[in-house]
Order: structure tokens, then sequence, then C-alpha cells
């Protein structure tokens, strides 16, 4: 008879104890100690803010057989550049010009036996500005440089940047703080507890990602996804 009834109680308790670990799991706790009384929480929070900078490299590039014709059509290269630019509505003082660089082929240790041009050179002018949606706007209007027979790198595109991140960085945090809180306020009522202060807190690894669906920025996007879990361990009285 003994022996029956311990099988049940211990039952009872298996069950008892998978329910409230099923209630923990769908509502973030991460664990409870019933030793010390302490409930430990994870807080998420999340937010998406506009990048607030860009840098972006336009670079051209130019070959042939004359060191002298290559330099200057590097040079009228870049003159047309810094024109569409201005045009663009790109300020003198966001524009850096960068020097020009020729290459001798034919200098080389091992150079290619059909090689076509002895020269070839590279410029870029590097665009650095706070005005983000000037910069994106003329990176999607050069087809008049493509058109004037510029070569450019298409490739490389502006890089947006969020460098005001200690601005909106407390906010992220107090969102994060106030959802690991209704997490162990709402666990204290479940179990017949009043929730106790903070014991301690770690703020954790605030993740930035673009708006691409990316798990992390490569600098495209010009929206900024912001993301923190942070763990709290609250007591119970």
């Amino acid at each position: 008879m003994n022996i029956g009834l311990n099988r049940l109680l211990a039952g009872l308790l298996i069950a008892v104890g998978a329910a409230a670990a099923g209630w923990a799991v769908g509502n973030g706790l991460e664990r409870f100690r019933m030793a010390d009384r302490s409930v430990t929480v994870k807080g998420l929070a999340e937010m998406n803010v506009q990048s607030d900078f860009a840098v972006w490299p336009l670079s051209f590039r130019r070959a042939g057989n004359e060191f002298g014709e290559v330099q200057r059509a590097l040079a009228a290269d870049r003159d047309k550049v810094v024109a569409f630019l201005k045009q663009a509505g790109i300020e003198e003082a966001e524009i850096e010009i960068r020097p020009l660089q020729v290459t001798d082929a034919y200098s080389r240790e091992y150079i290619q036996p059909n090689q076509p041009f002895r020269y070839t050179g590279n410029g870029q002018v590097l665009v650095k500005s706070p005005r983000v949606a000037e910069v994106a706007r003329a990176a999607l209007a050069t087809d008049p440089l493509i058109q004037a027979g510029l070569v450019i790198q298409s490739d490389i595109g502006p890089s947006y940047q969020l460098r005001g991140f200690n601005e909106v960085k407390p906010t992220l945090l107090s969102e994060a703080t106030r959802n690991a809180r209704e997490q162990a306020a709402e666990f204290a009522a479940q179990a017949g507890a009043r929730l106790g202060p903070l014991k301690s807190a770690n703020q954790g690894v605030i993740q930035i990602s673009g708006d691409d669906g990316g798990y992390s920025d490569t600098g495209s996007s010009q929206t900024k996804r912001l993301r923190v879990v942070s763990t709290f361990v609250y007591e119970l009285r």
C-alpha cells in the first residue's frame, strides 16, 4: 500500500514540475531557485533606428598603353565625379579626393603573355556625410557618369552607419529591463510570492543588423535593427 502511494506522489510531483517548466519556458523564465527564493529572467528588447552617417567610396579606373594618357583620363574622370556630387547636393566639405594610382604591368615580376594594356590606373572620391538621404539619392543616380564614359566600380555602394549608438542605447536597455520585470512579477504572482528587489543584472550583447533579414550589419541598409537580451535576478518574498 505504501509503495503504491509513494509512486502516486512521485507521479504528481513530476507532473507539477513539468507544468511549471513549460510555463517558465513560454514566459521567458530562465531559472527559479527555491533555496534562496530568487528568479532569473531574460528581458528582450528590439527597435529600429535610422542610420546617421554615410560613407561612399566612388571608385573609377582606366587602362592604356601610354602613362600620360591614363593619368590625364583619370584626372578628367575625377573632375567629373566631383562635379556630379556637387550637382547632386553633396557639399564640398563632405568630399575627400584620394590620390590617383597608375600601375605599370611591365614592372611586375610576372605578367600575363597577352597583357592588353601596359598601364592600369584607378582613382577614388570619398563621400563622408551625416546627410544620409542625400548620399542615398546620389548613389542611385550615377547614370550620367557612366554615360560620360567613366568605368565606375558599381558593386561598392554607400556604407550606412549608426554613430549615435550611445544615444539610443539607454532606451533599448530600459525596454529590456521593463520586459524582464513584467515577467518576474507575473511569475511571482503565479507562485503566490511577492517580487523583491533586483539582485543582479547582465546587460548582454546588443546586436545590430540591417532590415534585409541578415543576422549582422553589412552597412548596406539605412535602417538598423537593434536587439538585446538582458538577464536579471530578482528576489522573491
